[in-house]
């Protein structure tokens, strides 16, 4: 990974949508003001200043968002097996970057 920095705001705003469609079960997430990123910038995924990459236990949400250029995104926010936000993982078809990050009214759920 590389080194922390500041969570963007669409980034922050992406989380708090996701988070919202879930239920938490009586359980808080904490949104981190720190994050780190994956892979080239521009990828999209993060981690969620989480030290426990080895541990993660499963997606809490799931959802798809077309890109600018027509590519279809996979985007999961995950958790560790201690029931805290893992990464925000972006999945783009053809592993290109994103050319627009996604506004949460363009995210479609199953």
């Amino acid at each position: 990974m590389s080194t922390k920095r500041p969570i963007r705001k669409e980034e922050k705003i992406l989380l708090e949508f996701l988070l919202s469609k879930i239920d938490q079960a009586g359980h808080t997430y904490m949104i981190p003001e720190e994050v780190e990123e994956y892979g080239a910038p521009g990828m999209g995924s993060i981690n969620l200043n989480n030290p426990n990459t080895d541990q993660y236990d499963s997606d809490l949400i799931q959802a798809e968002y077309t890109d600018a250029d027509k590519i279809p995104v996979v985007i999961s926010l995950t958790k560790d097996q201690n029931n805290q936000l893992l990464d925000l993982d972006f999945w783009k078809s053809d592993f290109s970057k994103l050319v627009v990050y996604p506004d949460p009214k363009d995210l479609m759920f199953e």
